[in-house]
């Protein structure tokens, strides 16, 4: 075992010594200039349809990342799927949806894009 470590500890040695001359033989390390830079963001006063709390939470949720025409040209999902959805865009992309509202709006989404 003491020899295999000598030779792995030998072998990183030598492959940090390699990896160090290569980078000091490449020459001053160049500058990065940043540039400001403009862009208009397409906007939109398109909302999900419906006066439901379903709708409503849609709305407030949903469209702080998502467009309503990003979300309604996604497949028709069941039910389950879209919990699914909801619930990674919460936990997984810390969406800020509070946790009585996912069923409502994977409810809603079902509503409006459920498998037929």
């Amino acid at each position: 075992m003491k020899t295999h470590q000598s030779i792995f500890a030998l072998g990183a040695a030598v492959t940090a010594a390699f990896g160090l001359a290569a980078l000091l033989a490449s020459g001053p390390a160049q500058a990065i200039t940043l540039h400001n830079e403009s862009i208009t963001l397409p906007t939109s006063t398109r909302v999900f349809p419906g006066d439901t709390a379903g709708a409503k939470a849609a709305n407030s949720y949903c469209l702080m990342c998502h467009s309503v025409g990003m979300v309604m040209n996604q497949p028709d999902l069941g039910k389950a799927a879209w919990l699914v959805e909801v619930n990674k865009m919460k936990n997984a992309f810390k969406a800020p949806i509070p946790d009585d509202q996912v069923a409502v709006i994977a409810d809603y989404l079902d509503s409006i894009k459920g498998k037929k």
